[in-house]
C-alpha cells in the first residue's frame, strides 16, 4: 500500500516539475509574482520602522529601487522575452537544466545583496544572469532573420553594466553613482518596453480587428520604429550626461511627441472592450504621460523630478507586466484569452496603484496615500499569483498553442 501511495505521488510530482521547467515564463512568473508582494511589504515595514534595511550602508531608496528593476521586473522580463522569441525571433526554446541555471542565478543574485559576503562576489552572483543570457542568446540572436532582435543584447549590455555601477557605488558608499546604476537601469528597461511593446501591442491589435471585422493591423513604418528607439536613447545620453535641463526636456518633450504618434496609429479605442488589449494600450499611454512629466519637471513647469520615474515603472511597467503575465499565463497553458474576473480587479487595483503613486509625488501626499499604492500594487500581484500560480507548475491544457 505505501508503495503504491509512494508512485502515484512519484508520478504527480514528476510532470509537474518537467512542466515548470518547459518555458520560461513558468519559473519566472512565480519568482516575480512571490518577490513583488515581499519587496512592497517589506519596504512598507523599513518605512514604518518595523525593521532595517536588508542592506548596511545602503538607503531605503536604493536597495529597494535595485530589487524593483533587477528583482521583480528583471524575473517578468526574462519570463516574457525567452517566451516570445521561439515564436518571434525563431530562436531556440530554453528549457529545462538551461532554465533551471538562469533561475538558479537569479536566487543568487538576490541572496548577493542579503548575504555578508564580499562585495565583488555579490556584484559576480547578481550580473551573471545577464552574462549567462547573453551567452545563450547571442549566437541565436545573430542568426534570427530580423536584425531587430539583436537589440535585446544592447539592452542585457545595458543592465549588465548598470547592475555593476550600483554595486560599485553601494560597495563604496556612494549613494549618488548607485543612484546613477538605477538611472541607467531604467533607461535600458524603457529601450526594451519600447522595443516589445511596438510589436506585440499592434499585432495583437491587428489580430483582433481583423477578428472583429473592424479593420486590419497598423502597418509597421521602419522608420518610426528606429525613431522611437532613438528618442529614448538620446534622451537617455542627454539625462545621464548631465546635459543642461533644456536640452534634457526637449529630448523628453521629443521623446512624448514620438510614442503618442506611435499609439495612435495602434488606435486602441477600437479594442478597449478587450481587458488584455486595453492594459496594453494603457501601458503605453503611460510611458508618454512619463516622457511628458519628465519634460514638465526639466523645463520647471511645476512638476516633481521623480514623478515620470513612477509614471513609468508603476504605470508603464506594471499595467503592461500584469496584463502580459496574464496573457502569456493562459494562452501558453492551453486556456481561452477570456480573462477570469478576479483578474480584471488585478488590472484595475494596478491602474489605480499607478495613479495614486504618480499623485503621490506630484502633490506630495501624505504616507498614508503612498501605502495604499503600494498595497494595491501587491495586491495586483497576489491575485495573479493565486488565479494563474497553479497554471505555471501544473502541465498546460491540451489544447492547440498559438502563437504568443
Amino acid at each position: 500500500m505505501i508503495r503504491q501511495v509512494g508512485a502515484t505521488l512519484a508520478g504527480i510530482a514528476a510532470p509537474r516539475a518537467s512542466a515548470l521547467w518547459r518555458s520560461a515564463f513558468r519559473p519566472f512568473f512565480l519568482l516575480g509574482a512571490v518577490y513583488g508582494p515581499l519587496l512592497m511589504i517589506h519596504a512598507l515595514g523599513v518605512a514604518a520602522g518595523l525593521w532595517p534595511v536588508p542592506v548596511p550602508g545602503l538607503s531605503l531608496y536604493a536597495w529597494h529601487g535595485h530589487e524593483i528593476v533587477f528583482g521583480f521586473a528583471a524575473a517578468v522580463i526574462v519570463g516574457i522575452v525567452l517566451t516570445a522569441l521561439p515564436s518571434w525571433a525563431h530562436t531556440e526554446e530554453i528549457d529545462g537544466v538551461r532554465l533551471q541555471w538562469l533561475a538558479g542565478l537569479w536566487l543568487a543574485g538576490r541572496a548577493g545583496l542579503l548575504l555578508p559576503l564580499p562585495a565583488a562576489l555579490a556584484a559576480a552572483l547578481d550580473g551573471a544572469l545577464y552574462l549567462l543570457l547573453a551567452w545563450l542568446l547571442t549566437p541565436q540572436l545573430l542568426r534570427a532573420a530580423n536584425r531587430y532582435y539583436r537589440m535585446l543584447l544592447v539592452v542585457l549590455a545595458g543592465l549588465l553594466a548598470a547592475n555593476l555601477v550600483f554595486h560599485v557605488g553601494a560597495a563604496t558608499g556612494d549613494e549618488a553613482l548607485a543612484a546613477f546604476g538605477l538611472r541607467l537601469a531604467i533607461y535600458a528597461v524603457i529601450l526594451l518596453f519600447v522595443m516589445k511593446s511596438g510589436v506585440f501591442t499592434p499585432v495583437f491589435t491587428g489580430n483582433a480587428l481583423r477578428e472583429t471585422g473592424r479593420g486590419e493591423q497598423a502597418v509597421f513604418l521602419p522608420w518610426l520604429d528606429v525613431l522611437a528607439a532613438a528618442s529614448v536613447v538620446a534622451l537617455a545620453v542627454a539625462d545621464l550626461a548631465g546635459l543642461p535641463p533644456a536640452l534634457v526636456g526637449a529630448a523628453a518633450a521629443f521623446a512624448g511627441a514620438v510614442h503618442a504618434l506611435r499609439l495612435a496609429r495602434w488606435r486602441g479605442w477600437l479594442v478597449a472592450g478587450e481587458p488584455l488589449l486595453l492594459v496594453m494600450h494603457l501601458g503605453y499611454l503611460w510611458l508618454v504621460v512619463a516622457f511628458v512629466l519628465k519634460a514638465c519637471a526639466e523645463f520647471s513647469w511645476g512638476v516633481a523630478g521623480p514623478a515620470w520615474l513612477h509614471a513609468f515603472t508603476v504605470g508603464a511597467l506594471g499595467t503592461t507586466m500584469i496584463g502580459m503575465m496574464t496573457r502569456v499565463s493562459l494562452r501558453h497553458t492551453g486556456r481561452s484569452l477570456r480573462v477570469p474576473p478576479p483578474l480584471l480587479v488585478a488590472f484595475v487595483a494596478m491602474s489605480a496603484a499607478a495613479l495614486l503613486r504618480v499623485a503621490v509625488a506630484l502633490n506630495a501626499l501624505g504616507t498614508a496615500w503612498l501605502a495604499a499604492s503600494a498595497l494595491l500594487w501587491t495586491a495586483a500581484l497576489l491575485i495573479f499569483l493565486f488565479r494563474c500560480g497553479h497554471m505555471l507548475w501544473q502541465p498546460s491544457l491540451p489544447a492547440r498553442r498559438k502563437q504568443s
